[in-house]
């Protein structure tokens, strides 16, 4: 098994290639080793793909839970995890400080802080306010003994406010708080991409998996995007499986989905490695 030191430096290596790489989220122990099995080099967590397997929406699973959950992908298999640890669980950057040493402590060896607050009356935090936890968060992984790559993310896109340049504007302060990668979930084109890659001079992760966003690897890597993550769409996407096979038990009363399952002989055989 690799050390965390091993794995840590892996991880930052895979930034530091021209080559962009998929990072997918498994969503329990299950999914994280298919994933190993298949070849992929590292692996991230979702927050929401993890609340889905609990009957919760995202952002009510809660920190200890979640680092929990965090400790058990990264002992599933013995690639690199990188932990969506969603607002660091907390608005003091005190507190996001903490939970990027309780990440570490859960095995994780890289992990994202984003500037939603998850409160309606504010839904992103003041640039100011954002700009201190992303800097907590980096002293606290520059602190730990092992190279640990922290993910800055503006958030938004995903909160009904496409502002291009604020969030441009973000990412340059995240990056110079110490931000290592740098992430906007929601750009949907090429031109948005391209925009924020020409404005900051770190990895950025593109996450691909939303309604309406069909932009292969081939297209990422010659913008310059380093590395690209689904979220939830893998949950999703198994959920969606599941749907359909009810309703059509429920609705048909066959079980023609079956047809599309993997062979029991095969899942087995895959978690028996």
């Amino acid at each position: 098994m690799a050390t965390q030191e091993e794995k840590g430096r892996a991880f930052r290596a895979l930034h530091q290639q021209t080559s962009a790489f998929i990072i997918p989220n498994p969503f329990d122990m299950g999914t994280a080793k298919l994933l190993a099995y298949l070849g992929f080099p590292a692996l991230a967590t979702t927050s929401a793909g993890y609340a889905f397997t609990m009957g919760l929406p995202d952002f009510r699973v809660g920190r200890e839970r979640m680092l929990a959950h965090v400790a058990d992908i990264a002992a599933a298999t013995d690639l690199p995890v990188s932990a969506d640890l969603e607002d660091g669980f907390g608005d003091d950057p005190g507190t996001v400080a903490e939970t990027i040493r309780r990440a570490a402590q859960a095995a994780a060896v890289g992990g994202s802080i984003e500037d939603a607050s998850g409160r309606a009356d504010m839904p992103i935090y003041d640039i100011g306010l954002a700009v201190e936890r992303i800097h907590a968060a980096a002293e606290a992984a520059r602190a730990l003994p092992f190279p640990f790559t922290l993910t800055a993310r503006a958030e938004n896109y995903l909160n009904g406010r496409p502002d291009l340049a604020d969030t441009i504007k973000r990412l340059q302060a995240y990056q110079e708080a110490g931000a290592d990668v740098l992430y906007a979930p929601g750009l949907t084109s090429k031109d948005e991409i391209a925009a924020v890659l020409g404005a900051v001079d770190r990895p950025l992760n593109v996450v691909m998996g939303l309604q309406g966003v069909s932009l292969g690897l081939g297209e990422l890597q010659d913008l310059g995007v380093r590395r690209v993550s689904v979220g939830s769409a893998l949950s999703r996407a198994a959920l969606g499986a599941f749907m359909r096979a009810a309703k059509e038990m429920r609705e048909h009363g066959t079980f023609d989905f079956a047809e599309e399952a993997i062979p029991y002989k095969a899942i087995s055989e895959i978690f028996d490695r």
